[in-house]
């Protein structure tokens, strides 16, 4: 009788491998989009003197040419960007409120926005602008 155990080649099957990429290219295809930021189409103002500020933790309010406001996609009129102010601050008391105008916008649009915010009483504010 013959007792010695048969030696079997070990082999890696590669065919699951294709299922794992195919996996991980959704899912960084996913995590990418995601992650995007919510802008508007503008030309944004120029300023010779910059000062550069964070980068994360910012509630954003665009301002377009015909006085349209929105942040995060949302079209609002002067009640609806208080409630989304303050929503913002209650969700995170550290964030800076960036104004980005397109640089045609009348000042009086400018200027509503930022009576919004003073009634809020919120003293973190930052106008947008590019370097000239």
């Amino acid at each position: 009788m013959n007792l010695k155990p048969k030696r079997r080649n070990p082999s890696i099957t590669t065919s699951s491998m294709s299922d794992i990429g195919f996996l991980l290219l959704i899912f960084i295809m996913l995590i990418s989009l995601m992650n995007q930021r919510y802008e508007e189409k503008i030309q944004y103002s120029e300023s010779e003197v910059l000062e550069k500020t964070q980068a994360d933790k910012n509630f954003e309010i665009w301002i377009q040419q015909n006085g349209t406001i929105s942040a995060d996609g949302n079209i609002l009129n002067e009640k609806t960007l208080e409630i989304s102010v303050v929503k913002a601050i209650a969700e995170n008391p550290d964030v800076r409120i960036h104004i980005i105008a397109d640089k045609d916008t009348p000042y009086k649009y400018v200027n509503q926005t930022v009576a919004v915010l003073q009634a809020l009483q919120h003293r973190v504010v930052s106008f947008v602008v590019k370097e000239k």
